[in-house]
């Protein structure tokens, strides 16, 4: 997601070359390139072979504090890949970055003006897409029946949506400023980090850079398999949840008390929660007692069942990895349901509606989250669709030949997707590269303690690489650290922390506060990691998935 014999000398050279200081993106501002067409006339159809496209309006939008003036577009290509693309008129000077989705995606999140380096993103034109469909409820919840019996809005969602809009976009650009972007930039987290995997495997004259965040790469066993295996685990024969939001802050509570200290340092965070051998018994209530600072017996039960990795009746694990030790608070709403979602967790309706109506071949038996086996035979029939939307290919031989860099992250307290599957997948990629040097001259690997999917966490709360891999494709200054922020619930920041590429972790240096990044230097593990996984998917990381032409 770096053979061990190795890492040693890897480590050394790695260590040499790290700094304690954010890297910077910062740069003489590029020259402004105005439009050489009215906004007004992007309202119409461009011929792209097997990405007809359609603009349907162009408007410009004035500046704010902000923002600036824009030519606002929105179009689809065919037959229904909504797109949103936002062209500065006056500040744009030939970047192009390119938003991933979330979830089941469906709706367009109004693409942001990135900050790149240069005040306000001002510089770079950015469009984002709802892959292909309109979902009926929010993106997260989506109930997926738009690709129950209709196999172009699955295609466009699997493996083509975010391509065509990238050549589309391109092409409204060329048209709007005379000439295609100089440099483009994706970046997603989640369903999006997918997508910067798939393109960087399948289309890999797409983008210069993708940052992929907590990717879904491994997308049918993790939604099929390991999201069910968390609503099951949670779930009494009476149908109500077993662990109760109320317990999770006790519980939480036990695990730091038990592992904090591990890492050098009490700071109330895991810097890796695979040191954390922690046993919920602790945590027993008394015989006839059940209070919000103990577990009932069948609560310590489905803690270690969300905890581990989903194992058919041999013990083959059927995910590489469970729940870490340090992600209790983010359970709720995601294994434990919350009102806004009607009481229903979020696993348990991404899982339900994935295994409903967009896991199996169109006209198949479908499965659901009560009725699933957790069997070798029910994982392989996830497969054949599966490979579609997976992106697991360890050949990015020619993303690499072409001056692609890629930069992974994932928050070590990932409640929806397991971190040690980005590891596995990292660790893989590695050795099929040529090892941790060569393959990091390339593609680079950030773990960020206690954040939680995508954003939030416990203490460090915000993370976000872009403005690193911009520096990295275009002055070729390789990201050596990216700092980590935590803010309080008013938006203060309370923590900053630096994060060094992988294995690299952050070791205090024994003055100054802990919340300050300026006091952590970069060191080893103390043993190189051996982060493959052997499990059920083996496999899959040499089944080629379908490419659009």
């Amino acid at each position: 997601m770096r053979p061990v014999r190795i890492f040693t000398a890897v480590l050394t050279l790695t260590l040499a070359t790290a700094g304690i200081g954010p890297a910077t993106a910062h740069a003489a501002a590029d020259s402004a390139v105005r439009p050489s067409s009215a906004c007004v006339d992007l309202v119409r159809g461009f011929t792209l072979p097997g990405a007809a496209t359609h603009v349907t309006e162009a408007t410009v939008v004035a500046a704010t504090g902000t923002d600036p003036e824009y030519c606002g577009v929105r179009g689809y290509v065919e037959p229904a890949v909504r797109f949103e693309l936002r062209l500065p008129t006056k500040t744009y000077a030939g970047r192009y970055l390119q938003y991933g989705c979330g979830g089941f995606c469906g709706v367009i999140t109004p693409p942001a003006f990135a900050d790149c380096g240069l005040p306000h993103g001002a510089d770079v034109a950015v469009a984002a897409t709802d892959d292909g469909h309109v979902g009926r409820t929010p993106f997260i919840v989506d109930d997926g029946s738009w690709g129950a019996n209709d196999q172009a809005a699955r295609d466009d969602f699997e493996f083509r949506a975010s391509h065509v809009v990238s050549r589309a976009a391109k092409a409204i650009i060329k048209a709007f400023y005379g000439a295609p972007p100089k440099k483009s930039y994706f970046t997603g987290c989640s369903d999006g980090g997918r997508e910067g995997l798939q393109l960087a495997q399948r289309y890999p004259g797409d983008f210069d850079g993708i940052v992929a965040g907590a990717p879904a790469n491994y997308w049918s066993p993790l939604v099929g398999v390991f999201q069910t295996w968390l609503a099951r685990a949670n779930t009494g024969a009476d149908g109500r949840p077993i662990l109760t939001a109320a317990k999770l802050p006790a519980l939480h509570d036990a695990v730091l008390a038990a592992c904090d200290r591990l890492d050098g340092l009490t700071d109330g965070q895991l810097d890796d929660p695979r040191t954390c051998h922690f046993d919920p018994a602790t945590l027993t209530c008394p015989a006839g007692t059940d209070t919000a600072d103990c577990l009932t017996p069948a609560q310590v039960g489905a803690a270690r069942k969300i905890y581990s990795p989903p194992v058919d009746e041999r013990g083959t694990l059927l995910y590489p990895g469970g729940e870490q030790p340090g992600s209790e608070l983010a359970w709720v709403g995601w294994i434990i349901g919350v009102p806004e979602t009607g009481g229903a967790a979020f696993a348990r309706n991404l899982a339900d509606n994935y295994l409903r109506y967009l896991s199996y071949p169109i006209g198949a038996p479908a499965s659901t989250v009560d009725s699933f086996a957790f069997t070798r035979r029910e994982f392989d029939r996830l497969t054949p669709v599966g490979v579609r939307y997976n992106a697991m290919s360890l050949d990015l031989t020619e993303f690499r030949r072409r001056g692609g860099k890629l930069v992974l992250w994932h928050g070590w307290a990932d409640q929806a997707i397991p971190p040690t599957g980005t590891l596995d997948y990292y660790q893989r990629l590695t050795q099929r590269s040529g090892g941790l040097t060569q393959t990091q001259s390339w593609a680079r690997l950030f773990m960020v303690p206690s954040l939680y999917h995508c954003g939030t966490g416990s203490t460090l709360t915000e993370f976000d690489p872009l403005r690193e891999l911009v520096a990295w494709v275009e002055r070729g200054t390789a990201p050596t650290v990216v700092t980590a922020t935590g803010r309080d619930q008013a938006g203060a920041i309370n923590r900053t922390r630096p994060v060094f590429p992988y294995p690299l972790r952050a070791a205090y240096d024994g003055s100054g506060s802990v919340d300050d990044a300026a006091n952590f230097r970069p060191a080893p593990p103390a043993a190189p990691p051996h982060d493959f996984v052997h499990w059920a998917g083996d496999g899959l990381y040499a089944l080629p998935g379908p490419v659009a032409r």
